[in-house]
């Protein structure tokens, strides 16, 4: 989302100027009289360059928990809003928060609502963060609600770490089977190939085959890099496109153990998100907006939106859920329970606690059907190539006996 530069006049008269993140300069003068500032000037930021801004940190998901945390214990002790604040703004760690905490304290005191002060810094503070809390104002349950986020984030975060732990193990064996595969075929092939070459003889297709490899890799290892970098850039591209999007999001969930993996965590996101915010006061319109937005599946996001138009028709959840075929059985029905009872909000939690549980299970189901995959694939490979080059040995051994 890009950035903009403001120049605008408050109720005062003073001139402000700020920066803000919103998707179009349109959308930022509508933010700004709809805040009962008068515009002077809007343009977009001019992005940085050089290292300074290439590693500039952001505001990670730990940040922001313990920003909340210590939020709602300073305004459950009976701290003014802006007090709170200012503490928050001078003890945060991280710069780049602690700038947004400033920025937040200038707008409350200017007059916007803590909500709206939040909605100026996507970035760190998320359209789940800014309705939760616009929520909590206007119940006069501020403190609560912002413990309630904390615990939440806490829960989300662990689950994201979770999934991306699973990934990771497996990256790091194949990353370097691959270094040392090709340190093989680079610079011990080659000493084999000139060994065969100097006694003339006929070798099996096997060692044809890796010295054709090895022969490739040398020669053309550039053609692979650029063919590998392209790959890379065109799918990431494909997948910035909403059918592409939608039609690789399919294809994971698909994947054996994998795609279960990644439905578990997405049927656990959903119910915890939609649970949090409903149980918050929050509209079961909006809260379902909000959940689709934080999906992170394509799949998910159009069955939760297909839901809100069902709800905005006087339909129930569960139909567009269920024939998504994302969602377990188990799942609508409980939905179903808790709309027809009541307690949607509760049954949601209920769901979201079960699925963590199944997500620890998952991960643990990957991780040990990946060990003995990779130790055989990498097994074949390798002692493939081995074997590959010894057959001309054996062959040379028996012709001089």
């Amino acid at each position: 989302m890009p950035v903009f530069e403001y120049t605008a006049r408050n109720l005062k008269g003073d001139l402000v100027r700020d920066k803000i993140d919103l998707a179009s300069r349109d959308d930022v003068i509508a933010h700004l009289r709809k805040n009962r500032m008068v515009v002077v000037q809007v343009r977009e930021a001019k992005k940085g360059g050089g290292l300074s801004a290439m590693f500039q940190p952001g505001v990670t998901t730990r940040d922001v928990v313990i920003f909340t945390r210590q939020f709602a214990t300073m305004i459950n002790s009976g701290l003014p809003l802006v007090q709170a604040l200012d503490i928050l703004a001078q003890q945060t760690e991280n710069k780049v928060l602690a700038d947004v905490t400033r920025q937040v304290v200038y707008d409350v005191e200017s007059g916007h609502t803590l909500a709206d002060a939040l909605r100026k810094h996507p970035k760190a503070f998320t359209d789940l963060y800014v309705n939760m809390v616009a929520a909590g104002e206007a119940g006069g349950i501020l403190d609560t609600i912002l413990l309630r986020l904390a615990t939440f984030l806490e829960k989300n975060d662990a689950i994201i770490r979770k999934v991306k732990g699973a990934m990771i193990y497996p990256a790091v064996i194949f990353s370097v089977a691959g270094i040392a595969i090709a340190v093989l075929l680079i610079f011990v092939i080659p000493t084999f190939q000139s060994m065969f070459a100097s006694v003339n003889l006929e070798l099996p297709l096997p060692t044809r085959i890796v010295i054709g490899a090895s022969s490739l890799l040398k020669n053309y290892w550039w053609a692979i890099i650029a063919v590998c970098v392209f790959s890379v850039f065109a799918l990431n591209r494909y997948y910035k496109t909403q059918s592409g999007k939608l039609q690789i999001d399919k294809i994971l969930l698909r994947l054996p153990v994998l795609g279960d993996l990644l439905r578990k965590s997405a049927v656990s996101r959903f119910t915890r998100t939609l649970g949090t915010l409903i149980s918050s006061g929050v509209s079961i319109l909006d809260g379902l907006e909000i959940t689709a937005r934080t999906a992170g599946n394509m799949v998910i996001h159009n069955a939760v939106m297909e839901s809100r138009a069902s709800i905005a028709g006087g339909e129930t959840i569960a139909g567009p859920l269920q024939k998504s075929k994302v969602f377990p059985p188990m799942v609508i029905s409980m939905i179903a329970v808790g709309e027809q009872t009541g307690g949607l909000d509760e049954m949601l939690t209920k769901i979201a606690d079960f699925y963590d549980d199944e997500v620890d299970a998952a991960v643990s189901a990957l991780l040990s059907l990946l060990e003995p995959i990779m130790i055989v694939v990498l097994g074949v490979i390798v002692g493939g190539m081995v074997v590959a080059m010894y057959l001309p040995i054996f062959d040379m051994v028996n012709a001089v006996q």
